[in-house]
């Protein structure tokens, strides 16, 4: 098994032993997963029916949050809660455990270090404080699971066991978080920076760094970590993946960006004008979505072919999902299901959003609960 399916496709144990039939338990845990994400939804975020008021912001910085503090326990830690207690008790504790981390980050950066840097204040207008605390998290994304899955954790895990592995892992991978969030992110966000000396605007940042993500995801998950895993030595394998879901990445923003155009129509386009080079996050969200969930929920399948005919009609599945569920969100769920207001043109929501709401429900579910009360993932063919 590949560093890759050991980190983002690990089985657990379920009440029950039996085997069910693969496809049926595979959409009946994707059922089950996006039945939770729209009542969570509802309860906490919908604009017209939560009694929060949290929406946008800080939800959206607390959902960030919250998917980073899933990768740091579960994929930079490897823990998915006490090994000895049995389902739902251990998949609980772990997602307790990341929740407590991702409300942690939010209260400390927004009431904390926001005292310090109003930057960071909970209370600047539109909710910016927050916005600009959560966008450490799109880089953070990026290294700490290109650490998990393309780097097998090199190369603390060549020396080092859990947790001490993980803390090493922790602290190495801040590093390039930091600087590449320095660089790209606060110029345009920072209190104190002028946006002349940003090097992207955000939309363009935000698209470009997150078809990073994907290209991550694509080759890691999707890829089992081809092609970078023929560079021999774990040395090698982390530059190659690192330079190479670098181009790849870069490479993918620009195929995402002309297709998004396509599926939001013209008028759209006209109406977003520059930020329009957000939407390849947010087609790219879409496509993450189906990548984590064809490898934890569907067995990752075809197994039955070559390698790279196996990776390129799983790429092309999830694609074709990924180019369904844009439209779907934008068009049908935002205005008639989430009720998120207008964003511009016809468009509605934010993908970023409810999408990446439903990846965290993905991970917490399969990944923590190990698809508890439904059955047993589907075993790879």
């Amino acid at each position: 098994m590949s560093v890759a399916e050991e980190s983002l496709t690990r089985p657990e144990p379920t009440v029950d032993p039996r085997p069910a039939p693969r496809w049926r338990s595979a959409l009946a845990t994707l059922a089950v997963v996006l039945v939770v994400s729209v009542v969570t939804w509802w309860l906490l975020a919908d604009p017209q029916w939560s009694v929060t008021g949290l929406y946008p912001q800080p939800f959206t910085a607390l959902l960030f949050w919250l998917l980073m503090g899933t990768v740091w326990v579960a994929f930079t830690f490897e823990w998915l809660g006490p090994a000895g207690w049995p389902q739902p008790w251990r998949g609980l504790a772990g997602i307790a455990t990341t929740a407590g981390a991702g409300i942690g980050v939010t209260v400390l950066l927004g009431y904390g270090w926001g005292r310090i840097d109003p930057s960071f204040a909970a209370g600047r207008a539109g909710g910016a404080g927050f916005t600009a605390g959560n966008l450490f998290v799109l880089f953070g994304f990026f290294f700490y699971v290109l650490s998990a899955v393309c780097h097998g954790h090199w190369p603390w895990s060549t020396k080092f066991r859990q947790p001490w592995s993980g803390f090493g892992q922790l602290t190495l991978v801040f590093v390039p978080t930091l600087v590449a969030y320095a660089v790209f992110a606060l110029p345009n966000v920072a209190t104190w920076a002028s946006p002349r000396s940003a090097l992207l605007s955000t939309p363009t940042m935000i698209g470009w760094f997150y078809s990073l993500v994907v290209s991550t995801v694509l080759t890691g998950v999707l890829g089992e970590n081809l092609p970078w895993r023929l560079a021999g030595r774990p040395a090698r394998v982390a530059a190659a993946s690192l330079f190479g879901n670098a181009l790849l990445g870069t490479l993918v923003y620009f195929v995402l960006l002309p297709v998004v155009k396509f599926l939001m129509g013209p008028v759209n386009v006209t109406a977003l004008g520059g930020g329009v080079t957000v939407h390849a996050a947010e087609l790219g969200v879409c496509w993450t979505f189906w990548m984590i969930s064809w490898a934890n929920v569907f067995g990752n399948r075809p197994t039955r072919f070559s390698a790279g005919v196996n990776v390129l009609v799983r790429i092309a599945i999830t694609g074709v999902l990924a180019c369904g569920t844009y439209p779907l969100d934008y068009f049908v769920l935002a205005p008639h299901v989430l009720h998120e207001p207008v964003s511009v043109g016809t468009l509605h929501g934010d993908a970023l959003g409810f999408v990446d709401w439903a990846i965290l429900w993905t991970l917490s579910y399969v990944v923590f609960l190990g698809s508890y009360g439904v059955g047993k993932r589907p075993a790879d063919r």
